[in-house]
């Protein structure tokens, strides 16, 4: 795991790209700088960004320009930006099928239920995506508080991954 020009690239990926991962990258986007560059990506994009989500990383007065539902395929072509960390936000509970990175970056996974299939009145819904934000949030905050520059790449699995599990 190596900083690239100074910074840590980390691409947060789900099926359909269109809550989980784009709250964290968000989050980690206003919550990392300057250190951090995040990004998101799903296996199945829906092709736009759930209202919800976007309410909420509005409520939170984090920069929603630039936030879209892509495919994970964008960052495996040539020139795209190269990864330090892959994390997988799907839920393990409903058996979500999570798209598998390839290549050298740390990957852990994060289970988080989607927001983006509740059913219910309007409450349930906003609660759901307020849960999932709260947890994104929260992990994000311990991953940032790790002493990256002096843990080995053993090490650091190990702990991101214990991160996912909290």
């Amino acid at each position: 795991m190596t900083a690239i020009e100074g910074r840590y690239n980390v691409l947060f990926l789900c099926t359909g790209n269109s809550a989980r991962s784009i709250m964290a990258e968000a989050i980690l986007n206003s919550k990392g700088k300057p250190f951090f560059t995040a990004y998101s990506a799903g296996s199945h994009p829906s092709g736009l960004v759930h209202p919800e989500a976007l309410k909420l990383i509005g409520l939170a007065h984090l920069p929603t320009k630039g936030l879209r539902s892509k495919s994970w395929e964008e960052f495996a072509k040539p020139g795209a930006p190269k990864m330090s960390f892959v994390f997988t936000v799907c839920d393990n509970a409903a058996q979500e099928m999570c798209p598998v990175w390839p290549g050298q970056p740390l990957t852990a996974r994060w289970g988080v239920p989607d927001p983006a299939v509740v059913r219910g009145t309007p409450e349930q819904i906003e609660r759901a995506f307020t849960d999932a934000y709260l947890i994104l949030e929260s992990r994000i905050a311990l991953f940032l508080d790790l002493p990256l520059a002096s843990l080995d790449q053993l090490a650091m699995q190990k702990e991101i991954s214990r991160i996912g599990t909290s």
